[in-house]
């Protein structure tokens, strides 16, 4: 038997909320429907898609369902979006990603923006780094985007903010009331580097400076580099808008030389956009 569309969006539901209680949160039904659904998909697909012992982790088999389910989910919400739109009236739910910095420092005037223009609209953000944003646009978790720098824009998309990369360092440190300080002079207290969406364009900056690329520690997660900061374990380098995501013992400082980014709010590449995606954009230009 083909698997029927609620038994998708409740396999994509677990997988993308990582449990069946949050996925039955956001499905609006009971934790035993969650399960009994995904029981029923896997008995028509005639396997197991998540391995209950390892925290409903993705099997292999769940590996290759899972873009299907997407795509044939994304192509419903479009086509549902489509038959809402011609009430004149947007109205749904649309699914937006972007980088953790965007969602701190941009995202929440564009939700504003949004609220006003778009009432019926509910915007759902998932957080993703650098390299995760343009897959999940392109394969169908999320909707619309704001991309980092894409080359070039994609064709009905619009530019919806621009900052900079700057030092972050702690209020008591020496360079903390410079005007700017110089990638030389932060090498001195050892970086550290966030491997989830900086790293690439950090290294851009040394090649700019015409500096060798070192660093202390290198994780994954912003959050983890910002305690390091402001436990004096090193310092960093972020894109303006992480200032947002900084608590008070940490200042961020303009650094030279620096990169500039711009930031651009997309639907996909690879098929129709949702109409939902097309009015969030449409609201902005409309500003």
């Amino acid at each position: 038997m083909a698997p029927t569309v609620p038994q998708l969006r409740t396999l994509l539901a677990v997988v993308d909320s990582g449990s069946f209680t949050s996925a039955a949160q956001l499905l609006g039904v009971s934790q035993s429907s969650v399960s009994r659904t995904l029981r029923a998909l896997e008995e028509d697909i005639g396997g197991i898609l998540l391995d209950r012992e390892r925290a409903n982790a993705p099997t292999v088999l769940a590996g290759e369902v899972i873009p299907h389910a997407r795509a044939a989910v994304a192509a419903l919400d479009a086509l549902d979006g489509s038959m809402r739109a011609r009430s004149g009236v947007p109205e749904g739910r649309v699914r937006l990603g972007a980088v953790p910095t965007v969602c701190q420092g941009l995202v929440p005037g564009l939700l504003t923006v949004w609220a006003a223009r778009l009432p019926k609209v509910e915007v759902s953000l998932f957080e993703g780094d650098d390299d995760e944003i343009p897959e999940w646009l392109e394969n169908g978790t999320v909707d619309a985007a704001i991309l980092v720098d894409p080359h070039p824009d994609p064709p009905g998309s619009v530019v919806v903010g621009a900052d900079e990369y700057c030092a972050v360092v702690r209020r008591d440190h020496p360079l903390a009331g410079e005007e700017r300080i110089p990638l030389r002079e932060l090498h001195e207290d050892g970086l550290i580097v966030n491997t989830g969406g900086c790293e690439n364009e950090v290294r851009r900056i040394h090649a700019k400076a015409g500096m060798p690329f070192e660093m202390r520690q290198r994780v994954r997660e912003l959050a983890t580099l910002i305690v390091m900061v402001q436990e004096g374990v090193g310092v960093a380098i972020m894109p303006g808008l992480g200032a947002a995501m900084l608590p008070d013992e940490l200042q961020m400082v303009p650094l030279e030389p620096t990169l500039g980014r711009r930031l651009v709010l997309s639907g996909p590449a690879n098929r129709a956009w949702n109409p939902l995606a097309e009015a969030l954009v449409g609201a902005l230009r409309a500003r």
